[in-house]
């Protein structure tokens, strides 16, 4: 076996935790594998791993090491999915990043659907709210508003009709009363996004005027998701996608507050890097999205 495929299987036994673990998931024995890390270490001259009673940790130098062996096994792991796709066929790692609130209540409900459609791709999603360099990060696709595309050299998708508006728990609003128009606003407690100053900037526009606010209060979430919790522990006032309230709105566990309100640019998008021959298990997920959800109706069911 070559140092290349010494430092694969380094990274199986860290990430499996064992040697025995690693040794079944490559299919040898334990004794080999063992073998072979002992002359990888023979090789880069330190230990990279400390035998325990559970199995196996990297050293200080074995994680530095492992970092590096991790990066080589993802470019093999794409070569091999791009070679085994040239017959057009989605397999692979479908690598999604995706705003916590949209990926815990309307995707993971529907991978279970494309992942019996597409049998050979695995997906491996990761939730964040913050801004995500896809190439530079190794993701197929990120998803989230339409409007946080921010490099040109990315492809932006619309699958998904949404508009943000203004909600609360029945219990805030009988301790502190309806807003009648948004003015009153300032009186009540409104949740905020944390280190989003443009996210906390409320606009009201009308044909005949238009007017700002900035949320304050004494909560502030780092996600969408958190804020929405917040809102239905009865915290206060907070501007939230329609797609996320909707179920909660029908069932009256939020009540839509300043109804004619409505920000209309908070469509959904699917983002991509802009490659001429895109892989397979990256274009049937674009389109799995536009199919699921386009076609839906608007998560803005009810309007008082």
């Amino acid at each position: 076996m070559d140092i290349s495929s010494q430092m694969l299987l380094f990274v199986k036994v860290v990430e499996r935790g064992s040697i025995s673990a690693a040794a079944r998931a490559v299919g040898q024995t334990p004794s080999a594998v063992s073998k072979q890390i002992g002359m990888l270490e023979d090789q880069v001259r330190h230990r990279l791993l400390n035998r325990t009673r559970s199995g196996v940790l990297p050293t200080p130098e074995g994680h530095d090491f492992y970092e590096k062996c991790k990066a080589l096994a993802e470019k093999f792991a794409d070569a091999k999915a791009h070679i085994q796709s040239l017959d057009g066929s989605p397999r692979g790692k479908l690598k999604i990043a995706s705003s916590v609130a949209f990926g815990k209540s309307q995707l993971i409900p529907v991978l279970p659907k494309f992942l019996n459609a597409y049998p050979d791709v695995s997906v491996a999603l990761d939730l964040t709210d913050r801004d995500i360099d896809i190439e530079a990060e190794r993701f197929d696709v990120a998803i989230c508003f339409a409007e946080q595309r921010k490099m040109s050299d990315i492809v932006v998708r619309k699958f998904m009709q949404s508009r943000r508006i203004l909600c609360a728990a029945p219990a805030y609003l009988e301790r502190a009363g309806h807003p009648q128009n948004f003015a009153d606003l300032a009186q009540h407690n409104c949740l905020r996004l944390a280190g989003n100053h443009e996210r906390n900037e409320w606009i009201w526009q009308s044909d005949a005027k238009s007017a700002n606010f900035e949320a304050k209060g004494n909560f502030e979430g780092n996600s969408t998701d958190v804020v929405f919790r917040a809102t239905l522990a009865g915290l206060g006032i907070a501007r939230l996608p329609s797609y996320l309230v909707a179920a909660k709105l029908q069932s009256a566990e939020l009540i839509r507050v300043l109804p004619e309100y409505s920000q209309q640019n908070a469509e959904i998008a699917v983002l991509f890097a802009d490659k001429r021959n895109l892989a397979p298990r990256i274009r049937v997920f674009v389109d799995f999205l536009v199919k699921e959800f386009r076609s839906g109706p608007e998560f803005c069911l009810v309007e008082a």
